[in-house]
């Protein structure tokens, strides 16, 4: 870990419940660092609302953690809620359709699979929970792509598409696609003869804070099988968005 960065985490682990409010003093003290540079670092910390000053005078300042933390901490909490709320249904959801269930969240621009329930079936997918993949590939990373702000979602697909060839304006109209019809839908993305369905999940705001997928080999996402995984995977997204508070109309489902 670069040392600076090493240095300025350290100082924020000097608050606790015994010390919500540190002077620059006792924060060099306790970090063995020199004043000027525990400043530094503060001052860094202070400009991304880690840290938030109280007091200068000639003599000293005082500090508290900033409000980013909380912002932080919130979204941790969220995801924590969201695994525990989801893994139930996903659960009963992968004994009725006999596939891989997945639970996709946004993190650092890319998706993050947090949560998986095995397919009963002999052959199985490779994906594991803590899997990365970009969000312009799969269903569920393009679900969660469909639902970001526009600011957003053009700087992930501007940083993106172009170094993979894939063309911007199909992107484009498929994730406005998405976010019509309520679902998105894969073929061979991440793996070649695999199919991904996947639903959104949303909190009490009324926000898409996850992605529910469904994949397997293409050849069981056909016909009447392929209309009952469509149906209990929209049925569970809605369970478990109503369990997280949402009180909203689906879009592209009707409730």
């Amino acid at each position: 870990m670069n040392q600076s960065v090493r240095k300025a985490l350290n100082l924020l682990n000097l608050f606790d419940e015994n010390n919500y409010e540190l002077t620059l003093k006792e924060i060099a003290e306790r970090s063995n660092l020199p004043k000027p540079t525990a400043y530094r670092l503060l001052t860094t910390l202070e400009s991304m609302n880690y840290v938030y000053k109280l007091k200068e005078n000639e003599h000293d300042s005082r500090y508290r953690l900033g409000l980013k933390l909380l912002e932080l901490g919130q979204l941790v909490s969220d995801q924590l809620e969201v695994r525990r709320v989801a893994y139930p249904y996903m659960e009963q959801l992968a004994k009725k359709i006999l596939e891989a269930v997945h639970l996709v969240i946004v993190n650092n621009n890319e998706a993050t699979y947090i949560e998986k329930v095995e397919s009963s079936k002999a052959i199985r997918l490779h994906t594991r929970i803590g899997k990365n993949s970009p969000l312009y590939i799969g269903s569920g990373p393009k679900l969660l792509l469909a639902h970001l702000p526009k600011v957003k979602q053009e700087k992930i697909i501007n940083d993106g598409v172009i170094a993979r060839g894939i063309n911007k304006e199909l992107l484009l109209r498929e994730l406005e696609r998405i976010k019509i019809e309520g679902y998105s839908y894969s073929v061979s993305e991440q793996d070649e003869n695999t199919t991904g369905i996947s639903y959104p999940i949303y909190d009490y705001r009324n926000r898409v804070i996850a992605a529910l997928t469904i994949s397997g080999l293409s050849t069981y996402f056909e016909g009447d099988n392929l209309s009952k995984i469509k149906l209990k995977s929209k049925e569970t997204a809605i369970q478990i968005s109503r369990k997280l508070g949402f009180k909203g109309i689906v879009q592209g489902v009707v409730d």
